[in-house]
């Protein structure tokens, strides 16, 4: 019975998530020596439910999104680029001025890794703007807010001092963990941004860590979720000046032009031309997305990797290279007058 069920399921979602759903019936057949067949079963049927949820959303194109004007030769180029890479990939791509998009995968479900930053950015700002925090106030660090590893908030020593403004920049700039979850929990945890998420038109596009009720999917997508779309359109929002409001998106778009990590996207487009982002990387999945003020006209794009076979931490990474390759050949076919190249010499100082 627990065969055909699994093999009901798998049938029913296919393959791009079917990875994940092995994971959880693992999970499950190890359940079974400490639980009961009732309590199984209900355990089933309530994943059950959510991922028919999640397969209801995403069989609904989100409608709050400017419609599609499918550009066919970039998309040509992009799906030859990327067609033996070793794993799942979402790209996409709006030029916003032309209206013209790439759309590969672009609605289906990946993990943020830390783009999950500009979700907990948009939520501080909310508290900011109803008076519940002050941009330039001071906060205590305390050794209970430490996660462990190369940040410089979690050096901090205990009741150190630093300002919320700074926290904020850290989060984003050098994508500071320590700061980022301190963020997160000045924000109203991920329950507030959530809400804030969804008042903004963002249906799937989720903090999964440390919130109540998302343990299912943080199993599966770790600290949060979203779509290529969903979270390229959340960037324009707020370089239109649409997300909290018109001044708090003016800060929040200058936090992310100010990147440390521009070894990758960054990397392949002209250091004159200035450009908005934010990166993510585990073990599985690479992830970047970038609002390029190309001369051309503005256009974004995000590229979200899972169940990558690569899981190597070196520049040669098979996500790294595809952040890469994508970036290069967006500008090169938005910008074509422009001759500039990267200097492969210059990547020791990325």
């Amino acid at each position: 019975m627990v065969i055909a069920r699994e093999r009901f399921i798998c049938h029913l979602f296919g393959g791009s998530d079917r990875s994940n759903l092995q994971k959880y019936m693992i999970r499950t057949r190890l359940l079974r020596q400490k639980t009961s067949r009732n309590d199984i079963t209900m355990s089933f049927f309530s994943f059950l439910l959510v991922l028919l949820f999640t397969s209801s959303l995403l069989a609904q194109p989100n409608t709050s999104f400017p419609k599609s004007k499918t550009d066919k030769v970039l998309t040509k180029k992009l799906q030859e680029l990327v067609k033996d890479f070793k794993g799942e990939i979402g790209i996409y791509v709006r030029h916003l001025k032309s209206g013209k998009t790439v759309e590969i995968n672009a609605d289906t479900l990946f993990p943020t890794a830390s783009m999950v930053k500009i979700p907990i950015m948009v939520g501080i700002f909310d508290k900011i703007e109803k008076g519940e925090l002050k941009y330039d106030s001071l906060l205590m660090y305390r050794d209970s807010l430490l996660y462990p590893g190369e940040d410089i908030v979690g050096e901090l020593k205990d009741s150190g001092r630093i300002s919320l403004g700074k926290n904020i920049m850290l989060m984003i700039t050098t994508s500071d963990n320590t700061g980022s979850l301190w963020n997160q929990l000045m924000a109203g945890t991920g329950t507030r941004i959530n809400e804030i998420m969804e008042q903004n038109g963002l249906n799937v596009t989720r903090v999964n860590s440390r919130t109540p009720g998302r343990e299912e999917m943080r199993s599966i997508y770790g600290w949060g979720v979203t779509t290529p779309r969903e979270m390229a359109e959340l960037v324009v929002k707020i370089r239109e000046g649409k997300i909290i409001s018109p001044w708090a998106s003016e800060r929040m778009y200058r936090n992310l032009a100010r990147i440390y990590w521009d070894g990758e996207a960054l990397s392949e487009i002209p250091p004159y031309i200035h450009a908005a982002s934010k990166q993510g990387a585990v073990n599985q999945s690479r992830s970047e997305v970038v609002l390029v003020n190309a001369p051309s006209g503005d256009y974004i794009f995000c590229v979200i990797t899972k169940n990558q076979q690569d899981e190597s931490w070196v520049r040669e990474n098979e996500g790294f290279v595809l952040l890469r390759n994508v970036s290069r050949t967006l500008w090169q076919y938005f910008e074509p007058k422009d001759k500039w190249k990267s200097f492969p010499e210059s990547m020791k100082y990325h």
